[in-house]
């Protein structure tokens, strides 16, 4: 017998996030699940006045004090952004300021001198810890897109979990799809469209895990008639030329952070940091090229679903 479901939609984070449960359980129960998303946005969301991230960035080249939760946070991000040694940065915002993603008036491509004059501000091995006190360097900037939403879902899903919830399915912006499922259960199907025309590609079996991805055709700027997209190289300075990637994780944070970290490899290169990243991560997923060529781990084909492509 099919089970009935119960699903609302909210926005925070900047983007629609839809949550599906079981419709045994009241309505009242969708505040006290927002409620947990809330929380994560206003206390650790750079783009939230009077985050703990927006006052250390407000206060860059002094220490600030901040809870245990964004030390914890922060020790995570650290931790792999040493090992893409520079293609993953957290403290990116000055270069994406400078390529016009939050400029209103026209854009154009940064000259190679402008690149250069912001690259020494785009170094995460500045953020300074100290017990509980974080300080960045003068004129940096952190920004929490690439994990916090993402952060925020694992820390609902375990909300959920708790609370007994053990068919349920959240989607925060289609960047992150959180499947919470028993084993016994049938996985939940995502389905994965091309990103240029928005034709399937394939569908996932989504089994009790996270299915996060990034694409460069939805944020971008036009320049001279050229899309660039909103992922961008540390190291060179430009968007990353490929167009999709997603990465099926155990945690949405990660997920969300290997998703942008990998967007700047090579087939070759993707390949060989998943291999490695497996060692300590549970992950399985592809990359599809700027010339639309898919290159995929090894157990990426174990989540599709060919009987329903």
């Amino acid at each position: 017998m099919d089970l009935l479901y119960k699903t609302q939609t909210r926005f925070l984070f900047h983007s629609h996030i839809r949550i599906k449960i079981e419709a045994s359980w009241p309505d009242a129960v969708f505040d006290d699940l927002y409620a947990v998303l809330d929380t994560v946005d206003k206390k650790y969301n750079s783009y939230q006045s009077g985050s703990y991230i927006d006052l250390i960035n407000r206060h860059a080249g002094s220490f600030v004090d901040v809870d245990d939760e964004t030390v914890r946070i922060l020790e995570q991000v650290i931790a792999l952004s040493a090992f893409f040694d520079g293609t993953y940065d957290i403290t990116v915002m000055p270069l994406i300021r400078l390529w016009g993603f939050y400029r209103n008036h026209p854009r154009r491509i940064p000259t190679p001198e402008e690149i250069e004059s912001v690259r020494h501000l785009i170094n995460y091995r500045n953020i300074e810890m100290d017990g509980n006190r974080v300080r960045i360097g003068k004129g940096q900037e952190i920004v929490t897109g690439s994990f916090i939403k993402a952060y925020a879902t694992d820390r609902l899903a375990e909300t959920m979990r708790k609370a007994g919830m053990h068919n349920a399915i959240v989607n925060a912006g289609g960047s992150t799809i959180r499947a919470i499922n028993r084993p016994s259960d049938t996985p939940w199907q995502v389905s994965v469209p091309h990103p240029e025309n928005e034709k399937p590609l394939f569908t996932l079996n989504l089994d009790n895990r996270c299915y996060s991805t990034s694409s460069q055709t939805t944020a971008f700027v036009d320049i001279d008639g050229k899309r660039y997209g909103h992922i961008l190289n540390p190291q060179t300075g430009f968007p990353a030329t490929n167009l999709l990637l997603g990465i099926a994780t155990d945690s949405c944070m990660v997920g969300d952070i290997l998703s942008t970290a990998l967007f700047n490899e090579t087939p070759d290169g993707f390949l060989e940091k998943t291999r490695q990243l497996a060692r300590h991560h549970d992950l399985a997923g592809f990359v599809m090229n700027q010339d639309s060529m898919i290159t995929a781990t090894p157990g990426f084909e174990h989540l599709v679903d060919r009987a329903g492509h």
